[in-house]
C-alpha cells in the first residue's frame, strides 16, 4: 500500500470498535514517547514453532507432503485472511479429524489489524526464541536452565511503568524447557523484585495441584507436618529449574491475598467445568487460553503473555501439528473474542499482538506420521521466517508490512512495540540492551 492510500485509508472507521488509526485522548495520531495507546497488552507466544508454509503462505498439504496446490488452503481462517482446504481434512475435530472447527470472528484478526507476513526469528530454537520475544535480545550464549541475561518486558514495565505485580502475568502451557525462568532477568539493575507472577494453570489445577493447592489452607506445623512437606516437595518440583529458592516478586499483602481469592475460585470453576474455555478446548493450548482469559477478567492485567506449545509435535507427527495449528487459531480468536465480550475494562482498551518464537525447516526430517507424512524439525534458515500479528485501538485496519519476498521487522520488535503502547518506549529503548535493527513495531507502519 502506497503511503497516500495508507493515510487516506487511516481516516476512515473500520467495523465494530477497531478504528485506524485511534485518536488518543491526547489529539495524537499516535503515541508519543510516554502516552500509551492503549491500557492492556496481550501478547501471545504463538505454538511452538510454525511454519510459514502451513500458516502464512497457506499450502497445507501442498508444500509440505508434495500434493501439488489442489490441496493448499487456510487452516488459520481466524488469523488470516484465505479460503479453507477443500481436499484431505485432517485437522479438525472428529474421527480422524474431518470436520473443521468453525470460525469465531465474523472480521479476520489480520482484517481488523495489521499484519507482517514475514518476520525474522533471531533463533531457530524454543528457549532462545522465547527469550528474544521477551527481552528483545537474543544471547547466543543462553542456554536452557538459564534465566534471561538481559531484562525482559515485564522488568521493563514494573520498574518505569511502575505497575504493581498483580498487573504483570505470564501465563505458562507447562514448566518444562525452563520456561518458568522466563518471568524475570538475572540483570543487576531489575531482577526479581521487578518480575512478573508466573501462573501454570495445567500443573496447578491438575491432580496434584488439586490434592496440595486446592483447599488453601494454613497448616498447623505440629499437628499437620506431612502435609507442608508434601505441598513443598510439590512446589519445589514444579520449579525444580528455577535452581534457586522462589523469589520475592513485591506482590503486596492485598495482591496476594486477591491472588488466593482467585486461585480459590479456579478450583471451584475448574472442578464446576465452568472455566472460560474455547468452545472447543480438546487439548492443553485450548485450556490454557481459557485459564487466561478468567485471570484476565479477574486482575485486568497491563501485560499479559501466554505461550503455546501444542504444535512443538511436528518433529513426529505432522497430521498432529496441522491440528494443533488449527487449534492455535481457535484459541487467539476465542481470548480475542471473550476480551471484547466479557471484560468491559479492556475491550476497545487492549492490543493483542501474536507471534511465533520460531518457525520450522523447509524440508522434512526422516519421521513419517501415521499418515505416512514427513515431519519437520527447527534448524534451518527456514526456521528463522515467523509472522507477527497486531490488532487494537490505535493499529491500522487491514494493513500489511512486508511480503515473503521483502521480509520487515525482527521477532525481538515485539518488546518495544509493547513498550511504546503501554508508554514506556523511550526507557526501554533508551537502556540500550535491545538486539541491533531492533524497533517499535509502531515506526515500520
Amino acid at each position: 500500500m502506497k503511503r497516500r492510500d495508507f493515510i487516506k485509508k487511516a481516516g476512515v472507521a473500520a467495523a465494530g470498535a477497531i478504528v485506524a488509526p485511534y485518536l488518543l485522548p491526547s489529539g495524537r495520531l499516535f503515541a508519543s514517547t510516554g502516552s500509551q495507546v492503549a491500557q492492556h497488552v496481550v501478547f501471545v507466544m504463538f505454538a511452538g514453532g510454525v511454519r510459514q508454509q502451513e500458516s502464512i503462505l497457506q499450502r497445507y498439504l501442498d508444500d509440505s507432503q508434495g500434493m501439488g496446490s489442489s490441496f493448499a488452503g487456510n487452516i488459520m481462517y481466524n488469523m488470516f485472511d484465505g479460503a479453507a482446504p477443500t481436499q484431505k481434512i485432517v485437522y479438525g475435530t472428529g474421527g480422524g479429524g474431518i470436520s473443521p472447527i468453525p470460525k469465531l470472528l465474523g472480521s479476520t484478526i489480520q482484517k481488523q489489524g495489521t499484519l507482517f507476513p514475514e518476520v525474522r526469528s533471531l533463533s531457530a530454537g524454543h528457549y532462545s526464541g522465547w527469550n528474544a520475544l521477551l527481552q528483545g535480545n537474543n544471547i547466543t550464549t543462553q542456554g536452557l536452565k538459564q534465566k534471561p541475561v538481559n531484562p525482559t518486558i515485564f522488568e521493563y514495565l514494573r520498574r518505569h511503568g511502575g505497575m504493581p505485580a498483580s498487573k504483570v502475568w505470564f501465563v505458562g502451557n507447562g514448566i518444562g524447557a525452563s520456561l518458568p525462568l522466563l518471568n524475570y532477568s538475572e540483570h543487576p539493575d531489575y531482577g526479581s523484585k521487578y518480575g512478573a507472577n508466573f501462573f501454570a494453570p495445567l500443573v496447578t489445577f491438575g491432580p496434584k495441584g488439586k490434592t496440595h493447592l486446592s483447599s488453601a489452607k494454613i497448616y498447623h506445623p505440629q499437628d499437620e507436618l506431612p502435609a507442608m512437606y508434601q505441598m513443598k516437595y510439590f512446589l519445589d518440583n514444579n520449579f525444580a529449574n528455577v535452581g534457586n529458592p522462589l523469589p520475592n516478586l513485591k506482590n503486596t499483602e492485598t495482591e496476594k491475598q486477591n491472588i488466593k481469592l482467585f486461585m480459590s475460585s479456579m478450583f471451584a470453576k475448574t472442578q464446576a467445568g465452568t472455566i472460560a474455555h474455547p468452545p472447543v478446548s480438546d487439548n492443553g493450548d485450548l485450556q490454557t487460553i481459557g485459564y487466561t482469559c478468567e485471570l484476565m477478567k479477574w486482575f485486568t492485567p497491563s501485560l499479559t503473555v501466554v505461550n503455546m506449545g501444542a504444535v512443538d509435535g511436528c518433529h513426529s507427527n505432522f497430521t498432529g501439528y496441522l491440528g494443533a495449528l488449527h487449534r492455535a487459531d481457535h484459541g487467539v480468536a476465542h481470548l480475542w473474542n471473550y476480551i471484547q465480550n466479557n471484560i468491559p475494562t479492556m475491550a476497545g482498551n487492549t492490543i493483542m499482538i501474536v507471534s511465533p518464537e520460531c518457525g520450522r525447516d523447509k524440508t522434512p526430517n526422516v519421521i513419517k506420521d501415521t499418515n505416512l507424512w514427513g515431519s519437520f524439525d527447527h534448524s534451518d534458515t527456514n526456521a528463522l521466517r515467523v509472522f507477527t500479528s497486531m490488532v487494537g485501538p490505535g493499529v491500522p485496519a487491514d494493513y500489511k508490512v512486508g511480503s515473503s519476498t521483502n521480509p520487515k521487522g525482527l521477532n525481538t520488535d515485539c518488546v518495544p512495540t509493547i513498550a511504546e503502547i503501554l508508554g514506556i518506549k523511550s526507557q526501554v529503548v533508551n537502556a540500550g540492551l535491545l538486539a541491533g535493527g531492533t524497533t517499535s513495531m509502531f515506526d515500520q507502519l
